[in-house]
């Protein structure tokens, strides 16, 4: 595969990597629709078995996943919210929410990471239960990350089964696997998404079956999903029960509906209130206070995160390092010190529109046109305002990632296979052409997975470099993907515990840190701590005799690793004179 694209590069009639590029989603594209009629039969067949559908998915994204191991090892976590999960799920297989405090925690201040009256991480336990569950039961975090995976795609495929026919249900499926799968950042981080997605097909899914068979059991997915929504995002929990409240608006006109819709309610909300009562736990256990999130105690401590635009910017309230004071006026910024406007509200909304295109491939703008086109139906209605109370509930954050709006992918997915489907009645010039265009469109998206999905798999440092630019929405690491991960293998050549000391220069991007520590930070094989001066550093020095002292300096290039100068012994007299 290297030496086939090696020869695309060096081909008479190529003129660089685009060219190169461009011939080889051509082949792939012109292969794909070839063997379109003989790939449509089986589809049928397998649509027809949705046990084997749903097992099939399930696995695919895992596998696929772990075919890429040799040249994208396990994750090793980079940002900020990989290590407040990671730590989330260190804290929670110490049978506990939260951490007692260190007695030197100003060594260990760093982001989203509360150390007082607590050493706990501030995000909920949702995601930090799956890392949990990955390292009880395979040893690594990122097992629950790939479960996570498969779950997303298997029920994604079983959430429109409720939705559409199973064909296109199966289509979906698929697609779930490109967009969401192996190349996707919810799968090479440890940030989530996944899990919030999950819950939405959990509730999505069995919103029209509670029309049909096993109402009550479809009720208590319902309340299960609502459930992993709070425990993952609650703020879009709330956008997650209005869109609930929505569906059921025409319900309302008809009293013997109504009457059958009560005690199915109150099944959900029993399967919802679990998660209600872990979160006072766990709020009591981090901040002391059963309504106290532990994200409210760090605004109020940190400032950070910023504040909704239309609350005012939080002001912290303890002594902030030099990388929280830029935190925290990055986010101010973000924010703005004015008060929020409709003409802003507007302005933010269109402009985050383009991040939406995390869940599309190019070729599906079409079908997204032809579904809105022709959403004259209730349902096809209410997936447009399921998802518009979303973009317009999370616009009221200062900043954006694609998975604040996770819970209605799988509307995402939908709306792209009812479009297609759409499509399949499109007549120019009295000509069926709708048909072979879904058809094209579907190839063309699987086309381009599988271009990028084969470069990974047989990867060549060379062509990777030279076709980065125009991977456009994955995010997949590499066999050396972190300046820290390099040197944590020098840490693990030398044997021992270790304490080392981060310094950072002036220069330091505030973004790209470096101090984040396992719950039990005296039992941790290294302990990272700031480094705060000669003199105080020797507080610390002298708490952790035993180990060995390090400084890592992560702004030299590259990071720069030497042993920790320790302070002379003192001078003693010499208690005899010498002898002339």
């Amino acid at each position: 595969m290297q030496s086939l694209l090696l020869t695309l590069f060096e081909f008479p009639f190529s003129f660089g990597s685009a060219d190169a590029l461009e011939l080889a989603v051509g082949v792939l594209l012109a292969a794909l629709l070839f063997a379109a009629p003989w790939a449509e039969r089986f589809a049928r067949r397998l649509a027809a078995r949705p046990r084997a559908s749903f097992a099939i998915l399930a696995a695919l994204p895992i596998l696929l996943r772990l075919a890429l191991l040799p040249h994208h090892p396990i994750p090793h976590p980079s940002i900020r919210d990989d290590f407040g999960h990671l730590l989330m799920a260190d804290t929670l297989l110490h049978a506990r929410f939260a951490n007692p405090p260190h007695r030197w925690h100003d060594f260990f201040e760093t982001t989203f990471v509360l150390q007082q009256p607590t050493y706990s991480s501030i995000y909920p336990l949702g995601q930090g239960c799956v890392l949990a569950l990955g390292r009880l039961f395979f040893h690594t975090p990122w097992a629950g990350v790939l479960l996570e995976s498969g779950a997303l795609a298997a029920l994604c495929y079983w959430m429109l089964r409720a939705w559409t026919s199973p064909l296109a249900a199966l289509a979906g499926g698929v697609l779930a696997v490109f967009t969401l799968g192996p190349l996707n950042e919810w799968t090479n981080t440890y940030s989530g998404g996944a899990l919030s997605a999950i819950a939405g097909c959990l509730v999505f899914g069995s919103l029209p079956r509670l029309e049909g068979e096993r109402p009550k059991l479809h009720a208590l997915l319902l309340g299960a999903g609502v459930a992993l929504q709070m425990l993952t995002r609650p703020y879009e929990c709330v956008l997650m029960v209005v869109a609930l409240a929505l569906y059921f608006v025409p319900v309302l006109r008809r009293p013997s509906h109504v009457r059958k819709l009560i005690p199915l309610t109150g099944l959900a909300i029993s399967a919802a209130l679990p998660a209600l009562l872990l979160t006072a736990l766990q709020n009591r256990a981090v901040t002391g206070s059963f309504t106290t999130l532990p994200y409210a105690l760090s605004q109020y401590q940190y400032g950070v995160p910023a504040a909704l635009t239309f609350q005012s910017n939080p002001l912290p309230h303890r002594l902030l390092t030099p990388q929280q004071q830029l935190e925290y006026k990055s986010q101010r910024a973000f924010h703005g010190d004015a008060p929020d406007t409709i003409k802003n509200f507007l302005l933010r909304l269109e402009y985050r529109v383009r991040f939406y295109r995390f869940y599309f491939f190019v070729p599906l703008y079409f079908a997204i046109a032809a579904f809105v086109w022709t959403a004259r139906s209730f349902r096809r209605a209410y997936v447009l305002a399921a998802c518009a109370v979303f973009a317009l509930g999370v616009n009221f954050f200062p900043y954006f990632y694609p998975r604040y709006v996770a819970a209605v992918a799988c509307f995402f997915v939908l709306v792209s296979v009812a479009g297609l489907r759409s499509l399949n009645s499109l007549v120019i010039r009295n000509q069926p052409v709708g048909r072979r265009a879904a058809i094209f469109l579907l190839a063309l998206c699987a086309a381009q997975f599988l271009f990028w999905y084969a470069l990974h798999v047989f990867d060549d440092q060379e062509v990777s470099i030279a076709l980065k630019q125009y991977e456009s929405w994955d995010a997949i690491n590499h066999l050396d993907s972190g300046e820290r991960e390099s040197i944590e293998r020098q840490l693990a050549q030398t044997p021992g515990p270790k304490l080392i000391f981060v310094s950072y220069w002036p220069n330091h991007l505030f973004q790209h840190e470096w101090v984040y520590n396992s719950a039990d930070i005296d039992a941790s094989q290294v302990v990272w701590a700031r480094d705060l001066g000669a003199l105080r550093n020797q507080d610390l020095i002298r708490y952790y005799p035993n180990r060995g002292v390090w400084l890592v300096e992560p702004d030299a290039q590259p990071p720069r690793l030497a042993r920790y100068p320790r302070p002379s012994p003192p001078s003693v007299p010499w208690p005899f004179q010498d002898v002339p």
